[in-house]
């Protein structure tokens, strides 16, 4: 049972010396051609492919075009700065991260400006603050107003970022000194009625 593989391939092609019926290979083909018709559905597809490659392109040019775009709100304020020196620069005016700082500060000083009742009680002790805050207030300006002569500098900065921290600050020391103020009289009025 055992035969030599190779003396089997030998004996098949003495075997089979057949060919092929002449012109079967372009009748398969035709075959072929008839039943995936190659070229309408490459145009469909290159249709598609442009189609897709143009988009792509657009949405690129564009995220690019936004991605280096300067702001136009800072090329005017620049353009102003320039023109006018007459004018008190904020820490607002030198960077839009610097005055979302001063903005936050303002905003809380004024906040906590307002939550503050006045009594005839705590009327001293409110307008002792009152007078360091436009003490603050006008050291604020003196600052601005170097800002504006000399430009903006680290020290004259972080000054004035300082100067809108300390005014926070006493604002909050008021309002528990008057909370303070506000228990004792609770108390000695409980005390009184004992």
């Amino acid at each position: 049972m055992g035969q030599d593989i190779r003396r089997l391939f030998e004996n098949e092609n003495k075997d089979s010396q057949e060919k092929m019926e002449q012109g079967h290979e372009a009748r398969f083909l035709k075959k072929l051609d008839d039943a995936f018709p190659e070229t309408s559905i490459k145009k469909r597809f290159s249709i598609w492919q442009i189609a897709a490659s143009i988009v792509i392109l657009i949405s690129l040019s564009y995220g690019a075009f936004k991605f280096f775009q300067i702001p136009e709100k800072i090329e005017p304020e620049l353009a102003k700065q320039d023109t006018s020196n007459d004018a008190i620069k904020s820490l607002g005016d030198i960077s839009p991260d610097l005055k979302k700082v001063e903005n936050y500060y303002l905003a809380n000083i004024n906040l906590e400006l307002s939550k503050v009742k006045l009594t005839p009680d705590n009327k001293e002790l409110f307008d002792g603050y009152v007078l360091k805050l436009e003490e603050l207030n006008e050291e604020y300006k003196r600052l601005s107003v170097e800002l504006t002569e000399n430009g903006p500098n680290e020290l004259t900065v972080s000054a004035l970022i300082d100067n809108l921290k300390i005014r926070l600050s006493l604002l909050y020391r008021l309002k528990e000194q008057l909370r303070d103020l506000n228990t004792l009289k609770d108390e000695d009025s409980q005390n009184a009625i004992i």
